[in-house]
């Protein structure tokens, strides 16, 4: 597992690779605001941590956590000397919880973690099966849903934002156009698509493709499906656009993706 650190606002690369988990940690650390579309549960595991998640603030202070929801706006900020472990990881790790909350957020980020969960979590490694790593996914979001309460997600500065994720997520395998988008939040195309830049980093169209490539991705390691129907299952019309698109953001083409896997 390894900690990616060229970051834009927009955390691409923690939202297409559909079984992935990156592992930090370290010191000092202080990171500006960003969003991505993966899970992330930052730990203080010496001093104290601050973590503001869509406006709120946390302290977290030993073995206690913060676990932001995908696409939720957050910023860190350590006190001197304090030391973290951030663990990020796709929803399609964990997809009996993600797919439950879907709409939903809680009302707060913060929870509190055993000290055996925590030394876990600091000596994971690549040679962790699927099967455990995903254990022990579900037992961390577990851990957390036993005190959280949810609330839909609505009502503040990111609503627009939120709207347009939802929107994604529920319509990439057909019209994901602005021009859908903009009839279905009844707000102008080109004023969203300035807006969705001016938020994320990137554009609306880069988002959608990246959203598509990260299903793809999943439904390569996790199906036999050919690569033509999964194609078309992420809402590409041929398979050229689909391998031009998939090999822009992975690297490589679907059929060596999933020949690696």
């Amino acid at each position: 597992m390894v900690f990616m650190e060229s970051y834009m606002l927009y955390q691409t690369q923690h939202s297409v690779i559909a079984n992935e988990v990156t592992l930090e940690s370290g010191a000092d650390l202080t990171f500006p605001t960003h969003i991505h579309n993966s899970f992330e549960i930052i730990i203080a595991t010496e001093g104290e941590i601050e973590v503001t998640v869509s406006g709120t603030k946390y302290i977290a202070k030993e073995n206690e956590c913060v676990l932001v929801f995908p696409n939720q706006l957050h910023e860190i900020k350590a006190a001197k000397h304090a030391k973290h472990a951030i663990l990020i990881f796709s929803p399609h790790l964990v997809k009996a919880y993600s797919n439950i909350f879907d709409t939903y957020i809680p009302i707060s980020n913060h929870f509190h973690l055993d000290s055996l969960y925590v030394d876990k979590i600091t000596k994971l490694n690549d040679k962790k099966s699927l099967v455990e790593l995903k254990g022990l996914l579900y037992t961390l979001c577990s851990e957390f849903d036993k005190n959280a309460t949810y609330v839909e997600y609505k009502g503040d500065a990111q609503n627009l934002l939120f709207k347009i994720f939802n929107f994604v997520s529920k319509n990439y395998k057909g019209d994901c156009s602005l021009y859908a988008l903009a009839e279905e939040t009844t707000y102008n195309y080109i004023y969203l698509s300035k807006h969705f830049s001016k938020s994320t980093g990137i554009s609306y169209t880069e988002y959608v493709n990246h959203f598509r490539i990260n299903e793809a991705c999943y439904l390569l390691l996790n199906t036999r499906s050919t690569i033509l129907s999964i194609a078309y299952e992420c809402g590409y019309d041929c398979l050229r656009s689909f391998n031009r698109s998939f090999k822009s953001i992975i690297g490589t083409t679907p059929s060596k993706y999933r020949s690696q896997a």
